[in-house]
């Protein structure tokens, strides 16, 4: 007990939110689908000590090929080619390392809010559902945090991520609190995790990611029921202000024109591991005409384009005003190959959600 203190030195300093506590006196189902949701998430819970086997060590030689997890393909150029074995071993692990580690903040910053949506939110059904959540997310906190400590070690959190999170656990709108994290983090993170597992033949960490990403899948469709149901009951300036503030979140998690996005993180964490950035883009642009995927073969829709915002025209949250700023954004980042020639091709290239979206996504993790 000697070495126990209230403070720790690896805490931060305290973050100022404010939340109203909502009692709710009816406890009989309100909204189905949320309650479904619950019973479903309570049936769904996992041990990670137990059902994952973390005695088996990374394998080196597999974890190797598991791609950087970003949009341009640097590993097929004759520069990332060129590089010695050791050399481009430490960036792929450095790189999983902090990709891994800003899941893990992630999970931790998921964790908190929905421990507070338990309190501010005025339904029963979401209130159960957000309790499950709560567990859930300190489940990916622990094992997140127990495969980066195989692998290297835990890398700080991206500026970019921390601001959205802060200004997740700040509001004091519950249905911001939903749309920050249900909707843009988890919706970013949920399109990740498949993407790394889908790509990765790491047995430990296809394991891990199979576990968390159906844990995800419920969490964005709570988010996606939840916020359909209460956005049409929302005056104007209310439904713009949740607008505004998911085109916040998604832009400054996104758009590589700020200096402390994540994509600028990674370059500066290759730069430390001996990659010349410059010399690597340049090689790309060179050889990208000889490679088979190339842009004008069609649009290849990121994690926003193809998750996040058909997930907020599905809730009635992409109206033609902010929808101007999110193909502003994506031209600059994605080129209009992608994003789309101008609004109107934009909002038409905008892919349609299921109905049952966690129902989808569980059936890509077969």
């Amino acid at each position: 007990m000697n070495d126990f203190d209230l403070q720790t030195p690896t805490q931060a300093p305290d973050l100022e939110t404010a939340m109203k506590v909502v009692y709710q006196w009816s406890y009989g189902p309100e909204v189905d689908e949320l309650r479904n949701l619950y019973h479903k998430a309570t049936e769904a819970q996992w041990v990670a000590e137990r059902d994952i086997d973390w005695d088996r060590p990374i394998d080196r030689e597999l974890f190797a090929t598991t791609p950087l997890g970003i949009s341009m393909p640097v590993e097929r150029t004759s520069y990332w080619r060129s590089l010695d074995p050791e050399v481009a071993w430490n960036v792929t692990r450095r790189t999983a390392a902090f990709r891994l580690s800003n899941f893990l903040h992630g999970e931790q910053g998921a964790l908190m809010v929905a421990a507070q949506l338990v309190n501010a939110v005025p339904h029963t059904d979401a209130k159960f559902y957000a309790a499950t959540q709560t567990m859930d997310e300190a489940r990916h906190v622990e094992v997140f945090a127990r495969y980066i400590e195989k692998l290297d070690e835990v890398q700080p959190i991206a500026p970019a991520l921390k601001g959205v999170l802060d200004d997740t656990l700040a509001t004091e709108d519950w249905l911001e609190k939903l749309v920050g994290m249900q909707i843009v983090v988890e919706g970013l993170a949920l399109y990740s995790f498949r993407d790394m597992r889908a790509l990765t033949k790491e047995p430990l960490l296809r394991d891990l990611l199979t576990y968390v990403a159906r844990d995800e899948a419920r969490h964005h469709a709570y988010g996606v029921q939840y916020v359909d149901r209460c956005v049409p009951r929302l005056d104007d300036a209310r439904r713009r202000r949740l607008e505004d503030f998911a085109l916040s979140a998604a832009k400054t998690l996104i758009d590589n024109r700020r200096p402390e996005t994540l994509f600028a993180s990674v370059l500066s964490i290759w730069t430390e591991a001996g990659i010349d950035v410059a010399e690597l883009v340049a090689c790309l642009q060179r050889e990208m005409p000889e490679m088979d995927e190339r842009p004008e073969k069609g649009r290849r829709l990121g994690p926003v384009q193809g998750f996040v915002i058909p997930t907020l025209k599905r809730c009635g949250l992409l109206s033609e005003r902010v929808a101007a700023h999110y193909h502003e954004f994506l031209v600059a980042n994605l080129g209009a190959e992608v994003a789309g020639r101008d609004v109107e091709d934009f909002l038409r290239s905008v892919p349609e959600l299921p109905e049952d979206t966690a129902t989808w996504v569980l059936s890509e993790l077969r």
